[in-house]
């Protein structure tokens, strides 16, 4: 395991040009779509932020990224065209929808005063973030742009595209499937390989709404309530260091548990180490019951499956739920023991059921006390996303500063070293003093 203790460089100078709308290259229906029941959920109305870093290729000297980037976007929102509307509140105002009006995307361009090697070892927090992200001044989530674009060039002839998106039109298959139909277009394809499909009502509530599973990730908060967000989220200031994990370390874990665990996934040793050693860091009371949030897909778990080319939202988010002092004296395995008994519950109906519960509980809030959701985005290969210059030397999330949500959420991000061995990177954002000690 390694941490991110490499000092940051001096301060990024970039030169943005205004910003521009990206409209579809082609007229497009003007309608309203309804998000799903379990796209419009409070958890997810917020932006995600995603990054992309290139380097030069001798073979595209006299391509600009910038203007191919700006039109295979164009082309690609003729067949994604809910992504170039905005979001409306409808119904009884707690409900979601596109308005499909065909205004666009926001898009920046820019250029940087660095290089890609002056940005060293590649991973969260990034040198100058913020000047490589479109400004959060622009940002929103209802009657604004749904989908916000920075493409960034640098002196070496490499450049880097940023994005934020909103997160109750994609999850992270959605909008990397978004990403490679505009790397594809920008390539020279005639339309993307995979198309889109729409089709949200496949997570919507029954009409007979009926909930036949718990669902106690929500447990006990109502949707007009504050999130309950830990103290340390405000007033604060947080550090944010990744940590890698190459597989040798996780073999080494593996080895010391019981033999019945021995075929455990990555996943859930990753999920059980971070959780009890955040639950470490923060020092809880004994008594505290502390939970693990991770977002669980439901693509394969229908029948029939989830069309291909689905690109809202899929999955449930599912919590495991401990006393604190518990996680603290017993052995890894018993984390990694809850975390397994919990890993099938996601089926059709348990989504059905979640869909239900939405609608009848009126939109309820996560459950965020004392909790922290960790999302296994290794699986969403975004590093193959190119534009025409090679595949991306890093790509994924761009910060786990995510506003309220501020050291309570973070990912584990698939990567390669200098050799080409696979590694997983997981940043962390915590107060000072509790950074300390989980990195111990």
């Amino acid at each position: 395991m390694d941490d991110n203790a490499s000092p940051l460089a001096s301060n990024l100078m970039v030169n943005r040009k205004p910003p521009e709308m990206i409209l579809p290259m082609e007229p497009t229906p003007h309608e309203f779509k309804p998000l799903s029941d379990i796209d419009d959920q409070p958890i997810l109305r917020f932006l995600v932020p995603g990054i992309h870093f290139y380097s030069a290729n001798s073979d595209m000297t006299r391509q600009d990224p910038v203007g191919v980037i700006r039109e295979a976007i164009s082309k690609a929102l003729v067949y994604y065209y809910p992504l170039a509307g905005r979001l409306r509140q409808v119904s009884d105002g707690n409900k979601l929808a596109v308005e499909c009006t065909g205004e666009g995307v926001l898009f920046i361009e820019a250029d940087a005063d660095a290089t890609l090697n002056e940005f060293g070892d590649l991973r969260p927090p990034f040198i100058g973030i913020d000047n490589l992200l479109v400004p959060n001044s622009y940002y929103g989530i209802t009657n604004c742009p749904l989908l916000f674009i920075q493409a960034t060039r640098l002196k070496c002839g490499g450049f880097i595209l940023s994005w934020c998106v909103n997160h109750t039109m994609c999850d992270a298959y959605g909008i990397f499937q978004f990403l490679i139909a505009v790397s594809e277009l920008a390539r020279g394809f005639e339309a993307p390989t995979l198309l889109p499909v729409w089709e949200r009502h496949i997570f919507n509530a029954r009409e007979k709404p009926r909930v036949t599973h718990g669902h106690p990730e929500y447990e006990c908060v109502e949707s007009n309530s504050t999130p309950p967000f830990p103290p340390f989220s405000n007033g604060v200031d947080m550090v944010e260091r990744t940590f890698l994990f190459a597989r040798d370390d996780i073999a080494a874990v593996r080895s010391h548990l019981p033999p019945h665990l021995h075929n455990c996934s990555t996943l859930d040793i990753l999920l059980a180490c971070i959780w009890r050693s955040r639950t470490i860091a923060i020092s809880h009371d004994d008594d505290d019951e502390v939970r693990i949030i991770y977002p669980v897909t439901a693509r394969s778990r229908f029948n029939p499956p989830v069309p291909q080319g689905y690109y809202g939202n899929a999955f449930a988010m599912c919590a495991v739920i401990a006393r604190a002092g518990n996680l603290l004296r017993k052995p890894l395995h018993y984390a990694i023991e809850l975390l397994k008994e919990n890993k099938h519950t996601v089926t059709e109906e348990y989504m059905k059921s979640l869909a239900d519960f939405m609608v009848t509980r009126d939109r309820p809030q996560l459950m965020l006390s004392k909790a922290f959701i960790l999302a296994d985005n290794t699986r969403t290969e975004f590093q193959q996303v190119d534009f025409g210059w090679g595949k991306a030397i890093y790509a994924g999330v761009a910060t786990v500063r995510l506003g309220q949500l501020e050291g309570m959420c973070s990912f584990c991000i698939g990567s390669n070293n200098e050799k080409g061995d696979s590694r997983i990177m997981v940043p962390m954002c915590l107060p000072p003093k509790a950074m300390e000690i989980f990195t111990k």
